[in-house]
């Protein structure tokens, strides 16, 4: 059990406006966060999933709030004709979704500062069954807005944990018996194909620029890499670590055994 992480706890005064169709339908279908109101444009097609939320939201008896385009323009130019009000995001602790998995799959981002980046990479966490995602609460994105936006309302399903200290949370992980692996081009790093992926898992990707930092590199059990057969020597760190989660759910759905970890 890691009980280093306090509780953090999401103050139900605080408010926010999430956009988009698909982000405001999740969050509703989620039920993880309060929702005040929803606002709609007029003149806006009332079909698919803005239909659907506007059901649940007459369901639930959310006030709904019809303004001018104009109006949720000021918000975001994505907001696709709805944006909905509602409580801070909800953090969980990371014992809230450790203790829970006996062959856990941790997402580990060591300072992710582009919500584009964070958004994708949480959307693709959520679509491979993630166990969780942990974040570092300083220098980096959290779970804003646009975040919610660009992961398309992935979000609103995911554990997501804050820490103060990557490094010595890493460490937490490995006294119960989780395997850090770090998304590196480092030396002695190994082809991410080659390394068996289907245990107790916490995968590291580091920063757009810098990568994962020295003290987090140094946690790790193993750094793996991908292939670069062109002219570029890095990829997007979303692209990236989508790519590993990937091919970290094919693993685990296979039914022959690849080469166990080494001693």
């Amino acid at each position: 059990m890691i009980s280093h992480t306090v509780r953090q706890k999401v103050d139900i005064e605080m408010r926010e406006l999430i956009y988009g169709r698909n982000a405001v339908y999740e969050c509703l279908r989620a039920k993880r966060r309060e929702v005040y109101k929803l606002i709609v444009s007029e003149g806006a097609q009332e079909k698919g999933v803005l239909a659907q939320s506007l059901q649940i939201a007459k369901e639930r008896h959310v006030a709904v709030q019809r303004v001018p385009r104009a109006q949720l323009d000021k918000i975001s130019e994505g907001h696709q004709g709805v944006a909905a009000e509602v409580s801070g995001y909800p953090y969980l602790a990371l014992d809230d979704f450790v203790a829970s998995h006996q062959t856990p799959l941790f997402l580990v981002l060591d300072l992710i500062q582009d919500p584009q980046n964070l958004g994708t990479l949480l959307r693709s966490a959520e679509a491979v069954g993630v166990s969780g995602v942990i974040i570092a609460e300083d220098r980096a994105a959290g779970v804003t807005p646009a975040v919610v936006n660009t992961s398309s309302g992935a979000t609103e399903h995911l554990p997501v944990a804050r820490v103060t200290n990557i490094a010595r949370t890493l460490e937490k992980l490995k006294e119960s018996n989780v395997w850090v692996i770090g998304l590196e081009d480092a030396p002695g790093a190994q082809d991410y194909t080659a390394v068996d992926l289907r245990g107790a898992l916490a995968i590291v990707v580091g920063s757009e620029g810098q990568g994962i930092r020295r003290l987090v590199r140094e946690t790790c059990d193993i750094l793996v890499k991908l292939p670069m057969l062109g002219k570029i020597t890095s990829l997007n760190a979303a692209v990236a670590g989508s790519i590993v989660l990937y091919e970290t759910l094919r693993q685990r759905r296979m039914v022959d055994k690849l080469p166990s970890w080494p001693a």
